[in-house]
């Protein structure tokens, strides 16, 4: 009798596709069609890492052992609209730019706030994704996922501790989410999704290869003049921006001159490059104002922890 675990295609030595456009490969590569093939996934590798649209993700150039798992294909696309109660079901492999479209086309307002942000909503609901005008975490209603032992779980908004840039919810896989939106207007959500667009045009380098912001803004232990009170956050952009770093290069990857939270890399570049300008950059942002700068960006490397 066939399996799930039988089902599985597993490429060798597939390449891991970010925005970079560089990084190492992974030894295993899965893509499961449903969350049977996912537990499968499980059995075969606890440890496994979650692909999504590697917008926000760096991979050593050494790639990683670890199974990698893509969720953007089968039941995970699934995607059904209320436009009557404004509740849209979505597996987490949906690409957040087209579900924010097709909410938009639907009337129904609060996500075209998260307009022109790559992810799938499952990477999106790990690391509570968000911007100048919102976190996707003000429209879950509840959050489906599998943990590492198999068991499934669903979690209602009031049973998940969402923060900046966190959801605390980096040990489970995100199968899928249901978002309350409201019920308004098609012409006026399209405006605020082209302004929100517009936002992003204007102040990032989209043409260029990069994922997004490198760092996490950090909140102030203590008042700085010039920069913030105690207690504040604070853009992580104006810190590395007024340190004189704009422009810094190592070798392929460059912090870039339209907004210094952002990382360019040429086609020659090596992940070795960015993690080595990252470095820099934090090291020379804590000289200049005592200021110690987290990732936002994913790392992921065969000499680390896995991450997602």
């Amino acid at each position: 009798m066939s399996t799930a675990s039988d089902q599985l295609n597993i490429i060798h030595d597939a390449p891991i596709p970010t925005w970079f456009h560089i990084g190492g490969r992974a030894e295993r590569l899965a893509k499961p069609m449903n969350a049977a093939e996912l537990l499968a996934c499980i059995e075969l590798d606890d440890e496994l890492r979650v692909l999504g649209e590697g917008a926000n993700l760096l991979v050593d150039d050494d790639g990683v052992s670890d199974l990698v798992v893509s969720l953007q294909q089968g039941s995970f696309l699934n995607t059904l609209i209320d436009e009557s109660t404004g509740l849209v079901h979505a597996g987490a492999g949906v690409a957040l730019p087209g579900l924010i479209n097709r909410c938009v086309r639907s009337g129904l307002g609060g996500l075209e706030k998260l307009a022109g942000i790559p992810a799938t909503l499952g990477g999106a609901i790990i690391m509570n994704a968000g911007g100048a005008f919102g976190e996707i975490s003000q429209y879950i209603a509840q959050v489906h996922a599998i943990d590492r032992a198999g068991r499934e779980h669903s979690f209602d908004r009031g049973q998940i501790d969402f923060a900046y840039r966190q959801s605390h919810l980096n040990h489970l896989m995100i199968t899928g989410a249901v978002l309350q939106l409201e019920i308004g207007d098609r012409e006026e959500i399209a405006r605020s999704r082209a302004e929100c667009m517009k936002y992003k045009a204007d102040s990032q380098p989209l043409g260029d290869k990069s994922a997004g912001c490198v760092f996490k803004n950090p909140t102030l232990t203590e008042t700085i003049d010039g920069i913030g009170e105690e207690g504040d956050r604070v853009s992580a952009g104006m810190l590395i921006d007024r340190a004189g770093l704009k422009g810094l290069s190592v070798r392929g990857a460059t912090v870039s001159q339209v907004h210094a939270n952002f990382i360019t890399t040429t086609p020659d570049a090596r992940a070795h490059d960015v993690v080595e300008l990252i470095d820099l950059v934090r090291q020379r942002v804590l000289d200049h104002f005592g200021i110690n700068l987290h990732n936002e960006l994913v790392i992921w490397s065969r000499h680390l922890g896995s991450g997602s």
